[in-house]
């Protein structure tokens, strides 16, 4: 990979079990949660004798010289220089969207090999140290408890958690988990426990070939769902962790294997959709997007996919967080997708909920029991036409998908009332917030309206693949219509359309449009959308398009869904080369930001977010997966 990630992904599971480098060298800093918050981790090489640092920082051990760093949509690999030997550090994580079982292990593999570069024999010993971080919220909260375990075919682990284990007693943002269990284990070496500044669980062998150690967390309990606690999909038939790492050992050359033909597959496929740079992008997003999830059966047995709203504000299921995500989803696996909706729809038909438009979310991480946007249920702070649109966009894609409208027919009353109210409230918003909400509130927003526009075809879509074909064509009427006023009312006269309908000379992303393209309705006619992208060239600063004339600040995963408006590869690539270039150079080292300044590169806000999986709404548009002529 030729970009520089400003932090690059180690172990990525969970909101909670994620640790991040964030420098170029593995040796430059301690290794830190997603928050930036230490997770500290060490890796010493001990080389005939002499100690080197191959992770993390201690005083008095020498760095090893980092060769050379490779990020993969699946693993990170180092190799790293002294005394004669090259060492080869490989982290994986096998992600894979269509296995459950795999994707929610909470299980990292770190392997170590080394080579002579000398023509001399060496010895070489690894240790990996895991400080307490990894299971409280900050260090010295409170007391830890370890244990050493001896688990089959020679593994060796230690197990680390705090003292007082109050299991999902809290939520919020900017914290982690301080209940459950750490493991570190490795095959054919031993572990041990030490304490200085804080308490260390070890793990060293000697490589002889290549070593293998895991990281491991088991949360015990992951996800309050309406006031009852929910396992993760790995141990929801009460599998335990010491078996899961077990498990983990025996499958990881089928694993290593997997992982490397679902890494090469989305490279090569994303390359010839949009170029080696928008390529490396996705390569980086994979396991941010993942890893800012949870997934959790209820009590139906059906997939629930929780987002985190990371370094945003914490909440959970947010449905304006789900919607850019969907492209990344709807890809691999739509199932997914469903999985993000069902909280939104179950909260909607209870009588907490008090409106006739769709919810903003479900909780705040990991409580899901109810909205915590805007105080729940105050009026003033609702997003009534970005959510239910939201939600009809994402229902009518899941539905091209699979092709089935089971899932939509399941919740079509929620859909029909969200869909009257877009045709009553949706051509011409009134003062609200939508998605990008750190704007403020605006009144007449021209991409509002797009997505009101887009989500009454998205419902003509259901209707039409279900045999409706007179209701079809009243959502599609209602939504042509729509278009014919909304080219009116936001042309500036110079072929660009306006931020609001009541703001001549502005100018804003129309993003939401792009399902126009994607699921191959033509709403809009072609010169329409040719001449608003030919406008946003004098609008692009050396990190991107601002998002609109308000500030120099732009958003991601919009760019990218504004890109795809383009017809020619060409220019698409033109236009998100500025988005590599960001985070080719950013200096702020956090994992992917989406909000950032197009001037200076710098981070305005949020991190390590789902919204990242709208990066691939290139790959979903050139694989026609929620292409519908009807």
């Amino acid at each position: 990979m030729k970009l520089r990630p400003p932090a690059v992904p180690l172990i990525t599971v969970d909101p909670y079990f994620s640790v991040w480098s964030m420098a170029d060298r593995l040796t430059d800093k301690e290794l830190s949660h997603w928050t930036g918050k230490p997770n500290t981790i060490l890796g010493i090489a001990n080389i005939d004798g002499k100690d080197y640092r191959f992770m993390g920082v201690k005083d008095g051990v020498e760095a090893m010289e980092q060769v050379s760093l490779d990020v993969t949509a699946l693993s990170t690999v180092y190799q790293f220089a002294a005394a004669g030997v090259k060492l080869t550090v490989t982290f994986m994580t096998p992600l894979l969207p269509d296995d459950y079982y795999l994707l929610t292990r909470p299980v990292t593999y770190l392997e170590v090999s080394s080579a002579s570069t000398d023509g001399k024999d060496h010895q070489v010993k690894v240790s990996v140290c895991a400080s307490e971080e990894l299971c409280l919220d900050t260090k010295g909260q409170m007391a830890v408890t370890t244990e050493t375990l001896s688990l089959k075919d020679g593994i060796a682990a230690v197990k680390m958690g705090s003292e007082k284990q109050e299991v999902l007693a809290k939520h919020g943002d900017d914290i982690r988990i301080d209940w459950g269990y750490f493991y570190l284990a490795v095959k054919g070496g031993e572990v041990s426990v030490s304490k200085e500044d804080m308490t260390y669980v070890c793990a060293c062998a000697e490589v002889k070939e290549p070593v293998l150690f895991t990281f491991a967390y088991d949360d015990i309990e992951s996800i309050t769902y309406f006031h009852q606690n929910l396992k993760s999909y790995w141990n929801k038939d009460g599998e335990t962790i010491e078996t899961a790492i077990e498990k983990a050992y025996g499958d990881y050359d089928c694993c290593v294997k997997k992982a490397a033909a679902f890494s090469d597959d989305l490279f090569c496929k994303a390359v010839r959709a949009g170029g080696e740079k928008y390529a490396q992008m996705l390569e980086l997003a994979y396991r941010q997007v993942i890893a800012a999830h949870k997934l959790v059966l209820d009590t139906n047995g059906d997939v629930l996919f929780i987002s985190k709203e990371c370094f945003s504000n914490g909440c959970a299921a947010t449905v304006d967080v789900s919607y850019p995500s969907i492209p990344m989803f709807l890809y691999y696996n739509p199932e997914l997708v469903k999985g993000m909706m069902r909280p939104i729809f179950k909260y909607a038909k209870m009588e907490a909920w008090p409106f006739d438009f769709a919810p903003h979310d479900v909780g705040t991480y990991p409580h899901l029991n109810g909205q915590a946007y805007s105080d729940g249920t105050n009026p003033e702070g609702q997003m009534p036409v970005e959510e239910c649109g939201n939600m009809l966009v994402m229902a009518a894609a899941v539905s091209i998908a699979e092709k089935s409208t089971d899932f939509a027919q399941e919740h079509m009353d929620l859909l029909t009332q969200w869909a009257d109210y877009l045709k009553e409230y949706g051509v011409d918003p009134a003062n609200q917030l939508c998605t990008d909400d750190f704007a403020g509130h605006l009144a007449h927003n021209c991409n509002l309206s797009l997505k009101a526009i887009m989500a009454l075809e998205g419902m003509s879509i259901i209707k039409d693949m279900h045999g409706q074909k007179e209701e079809s064509e009243s959502y599609h009427k209602a939504a042509q219509e729509m278009v014919e006023k909304w080219i009116k009312m936001a042309a500036n006269g110079d072929g660009s359309y306006r931020l609001a309908f009541d703001r001549p000379g502005t100018f804003s992303m129309k993003y939401n449009v792009v399902w126009d393209k994607v699921f191959g309705s033509n709403l809009f006619p072609a010169e329409v959308i040719a001449s608003e992208f030919a406008s946003y060239k004098k609008r692009v600063n050396p990190y991107g398009m601002p998002l609109d004339n308000r500030e120099t600040y732009t958003k991601s995963d919009w760019l990218v869904w504004t890109a795809t408006l383009a017809q020619e590869k060409e220019d698409f690539m033109e236009f998100i080369a500025p988005l590599w270039d960001e985070y080719n150079y950013t200096p702020s080292r956090v994992p992917m930001s989406d909000w950032y300044q197009t001037i200076t590169a710098n981070q305005v806000g949020f991190q390590h977010r789902t919204v990242q999986g709208g990066l691939f709404i290139k790959m979903l548009d050139e694989s026609k997966k929620c292409y519908y002529a009807k």
